[in-house]
């Protein structure tokens, strides 16, 4: 039986890699090179580390390898945007690649490295702030219709200006990492994998994505809001994702620092790390998730499809809301840490949303609950998600969660999945050691 194409792409390009392999071997052996051939290579090479078999719904199927098979040509460190932009370019499509990513990278720079700011995407669109506010004021543009006319334009215009710089696209058969010990992140950025497949992210901090231009949408409930467009991490369309050991942070621009305009937060940020588009086969692990408000999205909308992710061992501080906000699909939470100690303006108001019928299994997850917090808080949904929940702990106690939220509340979550993972690896049988060791263990800069 033929492969399927993803499957094909990964043996070609193993099989390129152990040519090259070979190569390298034979050359070492005649005295023509060293067996390492880079600083940072050898047994321990992050960069061409793979996700481990039965670790969650992406190592389903064929795996994610993500760039493992890469040729020297496509193996390169990066230190600035423009290196960043050039090695996710280079080569065929959906040739294997490694991208190690040294010391932070501002997104918000022009292909010289010179920092741009809100002001430089604005410059030339006609679009002020002033003008939007003045055109867009419910007392005069009512609350029915989403803006329309000459300051939209000019925003969209600006703001389509923006992502020509912050948005940077992931291509299938890719790792990108962070070298270890060198503070490596993305701040301002948007890493966007959409419809490829076999990616790897590991070992970044995602930093402050903030969107200049955000749109304001007077029909968004009751009283309208401000939306941003960007996330950190976008996955739309994507298969077999490794994102792990990252950090995802508002820092150093907090919410309480947005303005309000028309009696709303003027909303910088959008999500951390959205799953959505029929995303399938995603596994989330030891991430630090700090600072934020609307964290994670499973699911675009509640027609969305396929949806099967894996969330274990990450940490959740400081989070308003969306830890996840899962739809339709299959979602496994295990050994992760919920936090809802209020943090730099950041209150809590739910971490897990079950919706539009998803399956969600939780099992021996750690919520720390702070004094202004109820158990039956934790939990939201819509009345049609289920949450079988197994082992998880409020503050060092098992606690029926679904039973806390359905005494509390009218839309009732169902406490049965109909399904049972198998890919679990690493399940650890009791919570009660989270808080302090995914402390040492989650978030960037812990690999070496």
């Amino acid at each position: 039986m033929p492969l399927p194409p993803s499957s094909h792409r990964r043996s070609s390009a193993r099989r390129r890699l152990a040519l090259v392999t070979t190569g390298l071997v034979a050359a070492a052996g005649l005295g023509l090179l060293p067996f390492a051939t880079r600083a940072d290579a050898g047994a321990a090479d992050l960069a061409h580390a793979t996700l481990p078999a039965q670790d969650g719904w992406a190592s389903s199927g064929s795996g994610t390898t993500g760039g493992q098979a890469a040729d020297a040509l496509h193996d390169t460190t990066v230190s600035t945007r423009a290196e960043l932009v050039k090695a996710l370019r280079a080569g065929p499509s959906g040739a294997p690649r490694i991208i190690r990513v040294k010391g932070r990278i501002d997104a918000n720079t022009d292909d010289q490295g010179r920092p741009l700011t809100c002001a430089d995407y604005a410059q030339g669109t006609g679009y002020t702030l002033a003008a939007y506010l003045k055109a867009y004021d419910p007392a005069v543009w009512g609350r029915s219709k989403l803006p329309s006319g000459a300051q939209e334009s000019a925003r969209a215009a600006a703001q389509a200006k923006q992502a020509e710089r912050v948005g940077l696209t992931v291509p299938s058969n890719t790792t990108v990492i962070g070298v270890p010990g060198t503070g490596a992140g993305i701040s301002g950025g948007s890493l966007l994998v959409q419809k490829a497949d076999n990616v790897i992210i590991r070992n970044l901090t995602f930093a402050d994505t903030r969107d200049c231009f955000p749109q304001w949408d007077p029909t968004d409930g009751s009283e309208g809001n401000w939306n941003s467009a960007y996330d950190a991490v976008t996955l739309r369309g994507a298969t077999h994702v490794w994102a792990d050991h990252n950090t995802f942070t508002d820092s150093p621009h907090f919410d309480a620092a947005n303005p309000r305009h028309f009696g709303r937060e003027y909303q910088v940020h959008d999500g951390a790390l959205d799953i959505t588009n029929a995303s399938d086969l995603v596994t989330v692990s030891y991430n630090r998730f700090a600072d934020h408000d609307k964290t994670m999205l499973i699911g675009s909308s509640d027609k969305d499809s396929k949806l099967r992710v894996t969330l274990h061992h990450n940490v959740f501080q400081g989070i308003v809301q969306r830890a996840p906000l899962a739809r339709v699909g299959q979602v496994h939470l295990y050994n992760n840490h919920f936090d809802t100690t209020p943090r730099n303006g950041y209150t809590h108001g739910y971490s897990v949303n079950a919706r539009a019928g998803v399956r969600i299994v939780a099992q021996n997850n750690h919520w720390t609950l702070s004094p202004d917090r109820k158990t039956s808080q934790l939990l939201s949904g819509d009345g049609t998600g289920a949450f079988a929940g197994s082992g998880n702990m409020v503050n060092g106690s098992v606690t029926d969660l679904v039973a806390a939220h359905n005494a509390a509340n009218k839309k009732k979550i169902k406490p049965e999945a109909t399904w049972k993972p198998a890919l679990a690896r690493g399940l650890e049988a009791s919570a009660a050691d989270l808080p302090a060791s995914l402390a040492r263990r989650a978030g960037a800069g812990v690999l070496k």
